[in-house]
């Protein structure tokens, strides 16, 4: 199995991306990496993130891409979790990534990074670290229409997305 193929069996698992440091944890050199961006199978997404070529895309590729691009403890927030989960009718300017950290590194424009909170409550949602459902909705309030975190919340609870605990309170909180 040649280096590549290892590389794209990695990315494959990660909606098609793959770190520098991935890259080089499976015995990749840079130089290599180079050569396949040239040769176009793989395409540079950003500093030290790239994607195969080949890959097929997913609706959730871009998430995956904007968690991957901040990197390190990284997580998508707010909105934009409303929004990866198809809920309360959102389409976000930005993509929002919450992180504890100063990042000095150049992003795209629809990225934008945030100060996660201290009690910021992280969740996964298909390998995609973000912030919880629960929380994002409560996040909303007041930017968002109150019918439509409602309605979210219901979707959300007939999707399996919500504890029965957690949309309960959440009904209870928006007086439903």
């Amino acid at each position: 199995m040649s280096l590549y193929d290892n590389i794209c069996d990695h990315a494959i698992a990660n909606y098609g991306l793959i770190t520098t440091a991935e890259a080089e944890g499976l015995g990749v050199i840079r130089k290599d990496i180079g050569e396949w961006v040239k040769l176009g199978r793989l395409e540079k997404l950003g500093r030290g993130v790239y994607r195969i070529a080949h890959y097929m895309p997913t609706e959730y590729d871009h998430y995956a891409a904007a968690v991957a691009l901040v990197g390190g403890d990284a997580m998508l927030w707010g909105d934009s979790v409303l929004a990866m989960h198809n809920l309360a009718q959102v389409n976000p300017l930005h993509t929002f990534v919450a992180v504890n950290r100063r990042v000095r590194k150049e992003l795209p424009e629809w990225l934008q990074v945030v100060k996660l909170p201290q009690d910021a409550q992280e969740d996964y949602f298909n390998g995609i670290r973000c912030q919880n459902l629960a929380s994002a909705i409560r996040n909303a309030r007041g930017r968002i229409m109150t019918e439509r975190l409602v309605d979210a919340v219901k979707n959300a609870e007939k999707k399996g997305l919500l504890r029965l605990s957690e949309a309960r309170n959440l009904k209870k909180e928006l007086n439903v």
